[in-house]
């Protein structure tokens, strides 16, 4: 497909391309933005901070002892099993620096899904937050795991309110069930003997494993997509050349609410950021939202991430209209289709636009992004990033004319290697280097790509094609509705039919009028009668994943 949107749609200061071995490795991009932001603040979390000078000392001492007491060698996996905590980036940075294939894990995780994750990586080791230890102690002995390392959620924030954080933790709020891991060490004590210890460094390249990102599972289990430090190097220079020109280097601190160990926020977030010196704000518990916002509001933030769900959350969120966005210069939504009437709200209360990127798992993730220039909401995933070529095709892997919906198939350097342990799943995804995404798609005269869904998510209704998207937007545009999904349920006539799942706002001294009825005139305004949906079911809340995406194959 040729690229038209280099020359029709990309902003004149965004380059057609990037090095993807500027780095021999994220190892050699930590030790250069270590020595060039040392004083700068890296991390906050919880009110504590950590430099990117302490970040060095305290990473270079976590990997030493990964390498001097626990033995580990260049090439093992190494888990880490952390939600958004100072812990987080040392463990990461640790791991990387001694050689190690990450593999983050889910904390939510239950004790089937990460007694497979463990196996199926062939974990020699893990660092896991005590809140979720009794999950581990459970399994542990069906894993290849030896060594545990286990942290509190107060561990780096100092001794005093570290201390009180981890007696409020287990003793008030009683959030650390009962477990017995015997032989495990405690993450502070890894750090104290390991200043003691001698690090080795390990010469790493680009085609090395970086991690192990489990994704999948609709369709069996979870596969670890391996993505390698070149993987990881290019993508992040791809991000940064997208939105480089809205930021200034050394100045930026970026909210960062959607866990690290989920590849989204490591790549965009972690490590985009960190070669631009700038500070990610850490969220523990992003759905506590009037913490949330109250942390917002000590902090003279520049950019945020996140899902659609995140960012609706927000604009639903007491005191939140009231923050000072003056320094807000970018907000990024993905994971999810941002939804039209949040990005337009997000617009009016910030000031700022929501940009849209679209990415996956295998891509490490970005795939493509919203221009940064772009003035307002336009409904698509915006344009391929540097270096990336996306081509639609139909069933037979056939080029289809522009404005024509089919697969979108990608390529360039943020292509995974493949699917640890699967060369089944990998052929069924790797084409002579092109990853087929199961996304359907089109692109406009511009080069600007859309999403219409999911393959596996499309509705057939009667024969005629039904995207849940397009559905959900328009019942969201309902002043009352705080989140929906569309699926499709069996119909012995027209094969399937819409059923469609609504969650209300609950909004303090006013009634929601909104009723099935509403709903279906509504949506009888603003879709063709197929699309229409035939059965409306309200709960209070929809299921979702540990980032807020909607999983509408449970509500199946």
């Amino acid at each position: 497909m040729e690229k038209i949107w280099l020359e029709k749609s990309y902003p004149s200061d965004v380059p057609h391309e990037i090095d993807p071995d500027k780095y021999s490795s994220l190892v050699e991009m930590f030790d250069k933005y270590v020595g060039i932001y040392s004083d700068r603040s890296a991390f906050i979390n919880m009110g504590a901070e950590i430099s990117y000078r302490q970040l060095d000392i305290q990473a270079k001492a976590f990997a030493a002892y990964l390498q001097q007491d626990l033995g580990l060698v260049k090439g093992d996996k190494f888990a880490i099993m952390i939600p958004n905590t100072l812990q987080y980036p040392i463990a990461l940075f640790g791991a990387l620096l001694a050689g190690l294939t990450v593999v983050n894990v889910n904390p939510l995780y239950t004790c089937r899904e990460l007694e497979h994750q463990l196996k199926d990586s062939g974990a020699k080791a893990i660092v896991i937050i005590e809140n979720f230890a009794h999950t581990l102690e459970t399994i542990i002995d069906k894993t290849p795991v030896k060594q545990v390392i286990l942290t509190s959620l107060g561990d780096r924030l100092g001794f005093v309110k570290g201390n009180l954080v981890n007696f409020v933790v287990k003793r008030v709020k009683k959030m650390v069930p009962a477990f017995n891991l015997s032989d495990a060490v405690r993450f502070n004590t890894v750090l104290s003997k390991g200043q003691k210890m001698s690090f080795t460094p390990v010469d790493i390249s680009g085609e090395d494993l970086a991690f192990l990102q489990y994704t999948g599972g609709t369709t069996g289990p979870s596969k670890g997509a391996m993505l390698t430090h070149r993987n990881m190097v290019a993508n992040l220079e791809q991000s940064k050349a997208m939105i480089k020109p809205l930021l200034t280097e050394g100045a930026e601190l970026i909210v960062t609410a959607l866990p690290l160990y989920h590849i989204f926020a490591l790549t965009a977030n972690c490590l985009t950021f960190f070669t631009l010196g700038g500070t990610n704000l850490l969220i523990t518990n992003p759905r506590d939202m009037p913490a949330f916002v109250k942390e917002l509001a000590k902090y003279k933030f520049t950019s945020i991430t996140g899902v659609n769900t995140l960012f609706n959350g927000l604009l639903n969120a007491e005191g939140f209209k009231d923050l000072d966005f003056s320094h807000l210069k970018m907000a990024l939504g993905g994971g999810m289709a941002v939804q039209r009437p949040v990005a337009e709200r997000w617009d009016r209360v910030t000031g700022t636009r929501l940009l849209e990127g679209y990415g996956l798992t295998e891509c490490s993730p970005m795939v493509s992004m919203s221009p940064y220039n772009q003035e307002s909401f336009n409904g698509t995933i915006g344009l391929p990033a540097p270096c990336t070529d996306i081509r639609i095709v139909d069933d037979n892997g056939v080029d289809l004319p522009m404005g024509e919906a089919g697969e979108m198939w990608v390529k360039g350097p943020q292509v995974m290697k493949g699917y640890y342990n699967r060369p089944d799943a990998t052929e069924e995804i790797l084409k002579d280097g092109w990853l087929a995404t199961g996304d359907i798609a089109f692109m406009d005269e511009n080069g600007f790509f859309k999403i219409v869904d999911r393959k596996k998510d499309m509705i057939i209704v009667s024969g005629f094609n039904v995207y849940p998207n397009e559905i959900e937007e328009v019942v969201a545009m309902l002043d009352g509705v705080l989140e929906t999904a569309a699926i499709g349920v069996p119909h012995e006539v027209s094969g399937e039919i819409v059923k469609v799942f609504v969650a209300l706002k609950k909004e303090k001294g006013t009634e929601n009028c909104i009723d099935e009825k509403a709903i279906i005139d509504h949506c009888r305004k603003n879709l063709t009668n197929y699309k229409v949906p035939k059965i409306i079911e309200f709960r209070d809340e929809l299921p979702k994943t540990n980032v807020g995406k909607i999983l509408r194959r449970e509500l199946r």
